[in-house]
């Protein structure tokens, strides 16, 4: 049953990034341990920082999330105190990723400690 409530509790924990992710961030605080890092690449730009620049972007230009975003869970994998989500995302910043975040129960709360992700397509803005 533990087990269970783990994998409910790191799905609701993609879900408050999901739903921050398009200007709220505050729900992206919740999901985020405040020392993770965010690592990737937008077309030719590397995009490897803490994620507090990630919440300032966020912040900075509310709506990033298309008329047609999509995201989906793609699996959660936890053992222990750890694991990984993926997340696949359609329409933001008008392209496609795949979201790999590791996640770790710190202090009896599971938090993303790190978000590695994928531009799988569309054209980043200019």
């Amino acid at each position: 049953m533990a087990y269970i409530d783990d994998l409910g509790e790191v799905r609701g924990l993609i879900q408050l990034y999901i739903d921050g992710a398009n200007g709220d961030v505050g729900k992206l605080e919740q999901a985020f341990h405040p020392s993770a890092w965010m690592f990737g690449q937008l077309g030719t730009m590397r995009l490897d920082f803490p994620i507090t620049q990630f919440f300032e972007m966020v912040r900075a230009t509310p709506g990033m999330a298309g008329p047609t975003y999509q995201a989906i869970i793609q699996s959660i994998d936890l053992s222990g105190d750890a694991g990984v989500a993926v997340l696949a995302e359609t329409d933001y910043l008008a392209c496609d990723f795949v979201d790999y975040f590791t996640v770790a129960r710190i202090d009896g709360r599971w938090q993303i400690t790190n978000k590695t992700f994928a531009h799988t397509g569309g054209t980043p803005p200019g």
